[in-house]
């Protein structure tokens, strides 16, 4: 119990019913701030001091202005925070008039439940609760602004990870047949790199190396630097675009002006293709997961897989695994070499 600084002004530190409160005092005076912590001491004592809440003032959407500002703008990159701002929109939207301490597990719930009746899925509606949650913890941890997180006690939606899409050799050669060359570029990158598809419309020549026939990802969720290897049908595509005098710092995929190629003028013209070549069922992202299915399908190890298409854990990889059972099968013939020493037997 007592007063600190915090840069010129003085913070109040003391317990109250059993839990540890820190409140700032406003002033940098520290006379002044001795008075106002005799004060609240006082009224302690007499049992007439109640705690009051920055997060009493503060509005949903005053919140998630700030979240925007301090925290997604600067620790995450830079088409996460995109997608963040699309998230706040509609959350603001919602909650955006309530005070943080109005909002309940109930009101989220309710939320919810709107949700799935405006049709939409159970993997975004987790994203937003995420959003929600990881706010309300900064609000809480970081900013004071509150003492208790309503998202914790709300069930998240149940989603399946079981992938069950992805282009057969076939389907691949009608799509690629129904598309313009520069399509048929980005959908041959796309099978055999697994990048996303923010990352292949990004991504620009300085970022391969044509010599060691590898690519840099170095814009990440983790802002970790990745070096992917990559395979001769990558190769030909590259060096058939590739010249001594281009500019590093141009787009490998570009629009007809050279700039970056817009997301939705990919998509119009991959589902006018899937549209062309009778594919259905079918999305740009499955790309990725036909990356991943024909590499387990044709034995490549799960640890493998997730290196290769950078899953942050082995476990994101596990719904690829019953595509190929009998990959199981020369591990377990590894046991016949080792026992060969018993074949007297």
């Amino acid at each position: 119990m007592g007063l600190f600084r915090r840069g010129k002004v003085w913070w109040m530190s003391f317990t109250h019913a059993g839990r540890q409160v820190r409140r700032s005092t406003e002033t940098e005076d520290k006379k002044l701030a001795q008075r106002i912590f005799d004060k609240i001491k006082g009224e302690i004592a007499e049992g007439t001091w109640f705690e009051k809440l920055p997060g009493e003032n503060y509005t949903y959407e005053d919140l998630m202005k700030k979240y925007l500002k301090e925290h997604s703008s600067v620790n995450k990159s830079a088409s996460t925070y995109k997608r963040d701002k699309s998230l706040v929109k509609q959350l603001v939207g919602y909650f955006g008039s309530y005070y943080l301490t109005e909002i309940t597990p109930a009101m989220i719930s309710q939320y919810k439940e709107k949700r799935r009746e405006d049709g939409v899925s159970a993997r975004t509606i987790n994203y937003e609760l995420a959003t929600i949650n990881h706010a309300f913890n900064l609000a809480i941890r970081e900013w004071e602004l509150i003492n208790e997180n309503p998202v914790v006690k709300v069930r998240k939606e149940k989603v399946s990870n079981i992938i069950e899409r992805w282009l057969s050799l076939n389907e691949e050669k009608k799509l690629l047949i129904a598309s313009p060359k520069w399509l048929q570029e980005i959908i041959i990158f796309a099978i055999n790199t697994g990048l996303r598809q923010s990352e292949i419309l990004d991504l620009k020549w300085k970022q391969i190396d044509m010599t060691r026939e590898s690519l840099t990802i170095s814009e990440q969720k983790n802002h970790c630097v990745d070096t992917l290897p990559l395979n001769e049908t990558v190769m030909r595509l590259l060096r058939s675009k590739y010249r001594e005098d281009l500019d590093l710092d141009s787009y490998v995929f570009p629009n007809t002006n050279s700039d970056r190629k817009g997301n939705r003028l990919l998509l119009k013209a991959f589902y006018a293709a899937l549209k062309r070549s009778g594919i259905t069922n079918f999305r740009f992202h499955d790309l990725r997961h036909t990356f991943a299915t024909r590499l387990v399908q044709n034995g490549v190890d799960l640890y493998t897989v997730q290196k290769l298409g950078r899953w942050k854990t082995v476990s994101m990889v596990q719904r690829y695994a019953h595509h190929h059972p009998e990959s199981l099968r020369s591990a377990i013939q590894v046991m016949d070499g080792i026992n060969t020493h018993l074949s007297q037997f």
